[in-house]
């Protein structure tokens, strides 16, 4: 059983007995209710050494290395939210190299499937789009790529050219600009496109959006998926790269976020067509007004 500990409690002696004989240690993390709670919590655990942390609705999961300093971890959620309740675990021993397949499943997202290629077999490669895993490509496991490409559909025409996505491809459009500033994600990227078929009509850049997308404008469609304080930043930018009639979808914002979204585009002159609601996510399709 996971151990358990909220408030400015201790961090129970069986962690360290588990450090201590090698295993790893999982760390959860429910932030308390309070604004920025979640943040700070966050900003905490990499702050004491989380490699990264994944996300299980409002939870926050991560795992350290045998021999790790539970009472600093411990410590240093707690002063950043006092409401928070942490919970440690060793990590049973796994195989990884073949387990972490089951984690990952196909997502029936509209029109298209996303699948992992051990999943692909007897789908039709029209409609699928097969993401091998890497360091730093998802295979639509979550909420927001989810989001993204069901708003898709009902905004992409044939032909259209378009900022981001295989998905986009799939579904007609003519000329796709994929544009992602971490260097890590762009092999993955350049691989799956070209399993995918696409490579004539995607075209991947490693690049600051805000830098490359006026030099490949006008485009009909921009889809976005980055936290809100960027999105926001990029929305001017957005608007007059856009053609005539042109629209985006936007994605990366969390649920609690949206009141704050819908004020802050129709300040900048943007309508909602449609929104998308997942776990703590929302994701928008918007349209200038």
């Amino acid at each position: 059983m996971p151990e358990s500990s909220g408030g400015a409690g201790p961090v129970d002696h069986p962690g360290h007995a588990a450090n201590e004989a090698g295993r790893w240690i999982s760390v959860r993390v429910q932030p308390g209710a309070d604004a920025g709670a979640r943040d700070a919590c966050l900003a905490a655990l990499f702050a004491v050494g989380a490699q990264g942390v994944h996300e299980d609705g409002r939870a926050l999961v991560t795992h350290f290395p045998p021999h790790s300093a539970l009472e600093a971890v411990h410590r240093a959620v707690t002063e950043a939210d006092e409401q928070a309740v942490i919970e440690t675990a060793p990590v049973p021993p796994i195989d990884w190299s073949e387990a972490w397949k089951s984690r990952i499943s196909s997502h029936q997202l509209g029109p298209l499937t996303v699948t992992p290629p051990w999943l692909a077999e007897g789908m039709d490669p029209a409609t699928t789009i097969v993401i091998d895993p890497g360091m730093a490509f998802g295979t639509g496991e979550h909420p927001t790529t989810r989001g993204v490409v069901r708003l898709l559909p009902r905004r992409l025409r044939s032909g259209d050219v378009v900022i981001l996505s295989i998905a986009a491809a799939k579904l007609g459009a003519a000329r796709v600009y994929a544009i992602e500033l971490d260097a890590d994600a762009i092999p993955d990227a350049e691989e799956n496109v070209q399993r995918n078929g696409v490579a004539d009509r995607v075209h991947v850049f490693e690049a600051d959006a805000g830098a490359l997308l006026p030099l490949v404008a006008p485009v009909h469609l921009v889809l976005a998926n980055i936290i809100s304080s960027v999105l926001i930043e990029l929305l001017p930018l957005i608007t007059m790269s856009l053609t005539e009639g042109g629209s985006a979808i936007l994605s990366g914002i969390l649920l609690e976020e949206r009141e704050t979204m819908r004020e802050v585009l129709a300040a900048h002159g943007w309508s909602i067509l449609e929104e998308d609601a997942e776990d703590i996510w929302w994701s928008v399709s918007i349209v200038r007004a």
